[in-house]
């Protein structure tokens, strides 16, 4: 039972008892008895915050990789007013958090197979996360979830990801999780990324073909990560991912001449403060 529920039910036998019983429960000093124990409420706000490192393609499409610096933002309990979300105790029921993503600059000089192509200023990308989460058994879980952004910088546009996420607690301070992945984005920001003008196309000498690519699912993969709970409210984070590209992004000449498969690895620590 969550705390704030334990309270109002405490209150409705309160007005039910006879008033020598509720007296009783009190000395001649209106003093509680020795054995009383007061209801504390739990925290309105609770979030995880951390960072880790990592690699990745340095950009989208490429088969070159370079590190990466992975921040960790994650709401577990939010309470304002009517608005009640998440918590230790709530497993199952939906989930509502923010969604930040940051993609650094692309810089054409840096690559030889952008050589040619206009630079693209770092992306960053601001929504949100909304999920449904099943609980299967005592240790087993699961969530779907979708998550919207606006990108801005270097490229503009919707882009964000739906998949499901399986997570099974082995111990009290060790889960996993994982499930597969669908990503997607904007006509604006897949032209950014993926397409090549006629401008560009010459000045790569014809190496990279004039394309025009359109929006829509961008790739397809799965997530798995790991974390474990070292010391209280402090975790490490091990996270791995698989994509490739579908679709218009698979086609363009970018990803022609890089990789469509993208693979990402991480470690990090992050800790829970309440408020």
């Amino acid at each position: 039972m969550r705390p704030h529920l334990g309270l109002l039910v405490a209150g409705a036998v309160g007005l039910v008892l006879p008033g020598a019983a509720h007296a009783a429960d009190f000395d001649t000093y209106g003093a509680a008895p020795a054995d009383f124990v007061a209801i504390q409420p739990g925290p309105n706000f609770v979030v995880e915050l951390g960072a880790g490192v990592g690699m990745a393609p340095v950009y989208e499409g490429a088969s070159e990789y370079g590190a990466t610096f992975e921040p960790v933002f994650r709401v577990e309990r939010l309470k304002f007013g009517f608005i009640d979300v998440g918590g230790e105790d709530a497993r199952g029921g939906f989930s509502f958090a923010p969604s930040i993503s940051i993609a650094s600059d692309r810089v054409a000089a840096d690559h030889l197979a952008l050589t040619g192509l206009d630079d693209v200023d770092a992306t960053y990308g601001l929504g949100a996360r909304i999920g449904y989460e099943m609980a299967l058994t005592d240790a087993i879980s699961a969530e779907i979830y979708g998550a919207a952004r606006w990108a801005f910088g270097g490229a503009e546009g919707l882009i964000g990801e739906a998949g499901i996420d399986v997570t099974a607690t082995l111990t009290p301070q060790l889960e996993i999780i994982g499930g597969p992945v669908v990503n997607f984005a904007s006509e604006d920001y897949m032209d950014t990324y993926f397409g090549v003008t006629s401008a560009e196309s010459a000045a790569t000498g014809g190496r990279l073909d004039a394309f025009d690519a359109a929006g829509g699912v961008k790739s397809v993969g799965v997530k798995l990560g790991a974390r474990y709970e070292f010391v209280e409210d402090t975790f490490v984070n091990l996270n791995a991912s698989y994509a490739s590209y579908v679709g218009d992004a698979r086609h363009s000449p970018i990803v022609q001449s890089g990789s469509e498969h993208q693979f990402t690895v991480s470690l990090g620590l992050s800790r829970k403060f309440s408020f």
